[in-house]
């Protein structure tokens, strides 16, 4: 036996062997022996070349065949294809060893049917090597499931850990909560009821960009209920003082006046006292969720109250902030049955966005540019139309077919949901029949057009 087959098995099977059953961690022991015979054979292989030695290879190379079986077997109910490997190293010593016997003992018979012994030695190595291959391949193939299953049970680990975190906060939340259940219970029980739709949280986003607006509305009112209550305290002063002289130098014609004055004082009082009731009413309403049960509603006037709101809400944020605002009411329109809450959010979504455009084209343009919105009304044979309109910066042409899309928005971050336009859109054309266009050019202006048949 030439030295060459003990070197390659001592130079590439028993390395394979080591890092394929991992003797290592598994079998330390043997790790050591396998790591010291290599050594020794290598040392003894060096003799056999340097002395021309054929006695050594033989025993070197079932010494080393030993060193590999006898940790396979060892393993072989432990390491997936160990038992592979142990029929692998097996035939190939038995054919080997069946050959050097033969070529020692019977040297006539081993010469006569040498081409037998070499095929059976090619044969049984060519085996062994594709086993050796097989055997590898299947052991990767199964780090790589014993990696997955090691990484899903660090995630479900992972994931549990987090389960429990969350339960602990969310006990500690409700824990919260319910201290102060009595307090809070019958807003609690509107956030709920909000909280299960994002689309909610958007029509309530809406009524909070006009609180300024709905204040500076109020004031009004409430400006002139203070002016006409001094008025009329200092006529009733003035009453009492007339009425405190002896009654021959009263003058009766003064009394009249003066309470025909306190009387419409009152009725002025009342007036605007109404006005002011009428402006809460309606943004409450509109906070509300849908009844979803239609009405007959004046959209003129609903479309005049949301554009001075809108504008006046914006105007509280930025004071250097003016625009002008054009109505074109069609006084023949009909009170047209819709949702008043639904239909309502579309008219202040749009005319908000009107606003927005116009304030942001206004930043970038010179001053004898004018911001104008623009709404009007018209009843046609075709239906009510109702546009909402202005000069802002428009739309580009590439974003057009995605506006009303949910989520879309053309706003910074933070100031946009995208579900402004998304739930307009739903509102006019599922919940009304009706239909929602857009007409936009970049750098002039928007114009959205509702269509409702009658």
């Amino acid at each position: 036996m030439s030295f060459i087959l003990p070197f390659l098995v001592a130079f590439f099977l028993l390395p394979f062997v080591q890092k394929f059953l991992q003797t290592a961690e598994r079998l330390p022991e043997w790790h050591q022996r396998i790591r010291i015979g290599r050594l020794i054979a290598f040392g003894l292989l060096l003799v056999a070349v340097v002395t021309d030695s054929e006695k050594l290879p033989p025993p070197i190379f079932f010494g080393l065949l030993i060193l590999v079986a006898g940790p396979a077997y060892l393993l072989k109910e432990e390491v997936p294809n160990a038992r592979l490997l142990f029929w692998m190293i097996v035939p190939l010593g038995v054919v080997f060893l069946i050959d050097n016997l033969a070529e020692y003992w019977t040297p006539r018979f081993y010469e006569n049917y040498d081409t037998l012994f070499q095929t059976a030695k090619s044969i049984v190595f060519v085996l062994s090597f594709v086993l050796a291959i097989i055997a590898r391949n299947q052991q990767r193939e199964f780090n790589k499931q014993r990696q997955k299953l090691d990484q899903e049970e660090e995630n479900n680990r992972i994931l549990e850990a987090k389960k429990l975190d969350l339960e602990y906060q969310v006990a500690e939340r409700t824990a919260e909560i319910t201290k102060q259940k009595e307090e809070l219970q019958q807003a609690l029980e509107h956030l709920k009821a909000t909280q299960e739709q994002l689309i909610q949280s958007e029509k309530l986003a809406s009524l909070g960009e006009l609180t300024a607006g709905i204040a500076h509305e109020i004031q009004n009112p409430l400006n002139f209920v203070n002016n006409f209550s001094e008025v009329s305290v200092e006529l009733l002063d003035e009453l009492k003082s007339e009425r405190a002289r002896p009654k021959e130098d009263r003058d009766e014609g003064l009394e009249a006046e003066i309470l025909d004055d306190i009387f419409q004082n009152l009725e002025k009082i009342n007036h605007h006292g109404k006005r002011a009731s009428s402006i809460v009413t309606g943004m409450l309403q509109h906070s509300r969720a849908s009844t979803g049960k239609k009405e007959p509603v004046n959209l003129n006037a609903l479309a005049d109250e949301y554009l001075r709101l809108s504008y006046h809400g914006l105007r509280a944020k930025d004071k250097s902030f003016n625009a002008k605002m054009n109505t074109f009411f069609d006084e023949s329109l009909p009170k047209v049955n819709v949702i008043p809450q639904d239909f309502g959010r579309v008219l202040l979504n749009l005319i908000n966005n009107a606003f927005y455009a116009v304030q942001a084209r206004s930043l970038s343009q010179p001053e004898n540019y004018m911001p104008t919105v623009t709404v009007s009304t018209q009843n046609t044979d075709q239906g009510i139309i109702i546009k909402v309109g202005d000069n802002g910066t428009g739309i580009p042409e590439e974003l057009k077919s995605k506006i009303f899309q949910p989520f879309f928005t053309t706003k910074p971050t933070g100031q946009g949901t995208g579900l402004g336009l998304s739930l307009a859109y739903d509102i006019v054309t599922k919940g009304h029949g009706g239909t929602i266009e857009l007409d936009s050019v970049e750098g002039e202006g928007t114009t959205f057009t509702i269509t409702l048949s009658v």
